[in-house]
């Protein structure tokens, strides 16, 4: 093995005849005395990622679609617990061997096989970069009528649906992310220890402010569930619950992928897991209550559920929007720089190391994010969580089925670190393929695809077993692909 350095100072151990389509030194193995991270740091870094907007959507849009407050902070917090059984089994091998996820990829896919699951984490990564950029853009939006007494708002623009003003506030925190992007995410360090304590802030405010206004928790909280007799949806929770279920698997189901990223780092397999269970579903439970609160608290105040709290915050008006804006926008800046752009920047520079440097693909990032126009991601609770968190968890839970096979069923763990950078291994065949874990991939998710057609409005309609399909979509990969991995890995060729 040959030592070498990143370009933040870590050293790497390098396999002798590694191939240079396959390493570069941010996807070399982290040796064991500068893996650092205790379980305080993995909470941290979870609590971080928690208190976000989108998290905030999550639970405030069920409650839209006709939860009660109750039935929507124990979805929230089920579907966490849920994600958080993959998380520790593939933080496992992060830990244990010390590399990263696209890495890890390669002993189920093949060393190029490998490149296609990765690529397909990094655009779904676009994808929340666009919402989060999104988000940021409309508090900067929100700011400028603030100040200027609604000046800026005009007509939407055809296609786009925004109007002008929104366009370019989107274009410059857009913008933002490029400046930081060519000088590294070290430049907003300091700055992302504070974006969990502002959006926690903003959260506790809106919380005070909703229990003023509402008249205690007792009012605020009492606003009945769609659900229940003489309700108008009276006899559907069950087919909201379920992909209302699988939607908040959904939500981290990127991380459940990638957390070796991060557990690559952690001093032991006691510090990953710890640090996951404190950091993921309690926090996500407690930001969703303050969620659920408030946006019962504005069918109070306003006769209606505002689920965006942007919208919300607009409408409450005051000086104070403006500050809580802004911290919204240096918070917001921050999460996104480190869940969303760093994370498809590895994937991008796996497709070709020698080639894509960390930076090059921050702006392949950039460049996706503002195509697939976020905002109509986010047009109604229903499109966020049913047809977006819902329709790529049904590719994201094949994946995560294949490589939780082959790491636990096939490889019992083990792996050898020579072959994970090598063409024609044991890892794949001579072109560096493993076709079962691509089989199994595009198998495991077939099934969801009539469902999703149907939810996004591509088909008009689809026989009934498809929807039910499509509500369980990220379940039925992760089984389904796991368990035809296992049935081809020794009967296809690799």
């Amino acid at each position: 093995m040959a030592s070498t350095e990143t370009a933040g100072g870590v050293t790497d151990n390098r396999p002798e005849n590694a191939d240079p389509r396959l390493w570069n030194p941010d996807l070399g193995i982290v040796p064991d005395n500068e893996r650092t991270w205790n379980w305080v740091s993995i909470a941290a870094l979870w609590v971080g990622m928690v208190v976000c907007v989108p998290t905030y959507f999550l639970a405030a849009g069920l409650v839209a679609e006709g939860m009660a407050w109750w039935q929507a902070v124990l979805t929230v917090f089920l579907g966490n617990a849920i994600v958080l059984i993959p998380m520790a089994l593939l933080g496992h091998a992060g830990t244990k061997h010390g590399i990263a996820f696209p890495v890890l990829l390669r002993s189920s896919f093949g060393p190029i096989g490998a490149r296609i699951p990765a690529l397909a984490r990094g655009l779904v990564a676009c994808g929340w970069f666009g919402i989060q950029t999104w988000v940021g853009g409309s508090a900067i939006y929100v700011i400028l009528n603030t100040l200027t007494g609604n000046a800026f708002q005009g007509e939407a623009m055809g296609v786009l649906g925004i109007d002008f003003t929104q366009f370019l506030c989107f274009l410059a925190f857009w913008a933002m992310h490029l400046y930081f992007i060519k000088n590294g995410t070290e430049s907003i360090r300091w700055l992302e220890i504070y974006a969990a304590p502002f959006l926690l802030a903003m959260g506790l405010a809106l919380l005070l402010w909703a229990y003023v206004q509402a008249g205690g928790f007792g009012t605020m909280l009492s606003t009945p569930s769609a659900f229940v007799p003489g309700g108008a949806r009276e006899g559907q929770f069950w087919a909201v619950f379920i992909p209302g279920l699988t939607a908040m698997v959904g939500f981290w189901a990127t991380l459940a992928l990638n957390i070796p990223d991060f557990t690559r780092h952690a001093k032991s397999q006691k510090d990953q897991i710890l640090g996951q269970l404190i950091g993921l579903p309690i926090p996500m439970a407690l930001f969703a209550f303050i969620s659920i609160a408030v946006t019962s608290a504005t069918v109070v105040i306003y006769g209606e559920a505002i689920w965006d709290p942007i919208a919300l915050v607009s409408r409450m008006g005051g000086f104070g929007v403006i500050i809580a804006l802004f911290a919204l926008v240096i918070a917001t800046l921050t999460t996104n720089m480190a869940a969303n752009v760093v994370a498809p920047s590895y994937s991008f520079a796996n497709l070709s190391p020698s080639k894509i440097s960390l930076v090059r693909g921050g702006y392949i990032t950039a460049g996706i994010g503002i195509a697939i126009m976020p905002w109509k991601l986010l047009e109604s609770a229903g499109g966020f969580l049913f047809v977006w968190l819902v329709g790529y968890s049904a590719l994201l839970g094949p994946i995560a089925g294949v490589m939780l096979a082959d790491y636990y069923l096939l490889r019992k763990t083990e792996l050898d670190h020579d072959d994970l950078f090598r063409v024609g291994g044991k890892y794949g065949n001579a072109n560096g393929w493993n076709h079962a874990g691509i089989i199994a991939m595009i198998l495991g998710a077939l099934p969801s695809m009539p469902g999703f057609f149907s939810a996004a409005g591509f088909v008009e309609s689809v026989p009934s077993v498809f929807d039910t399909i499509y509500s369980f979509a990220w379940f039925v990969g992760l089984f389904l692909g796991g368990a035809i991995y296992m049935l081809l890995s020794r009967n296809v060729e690799r």
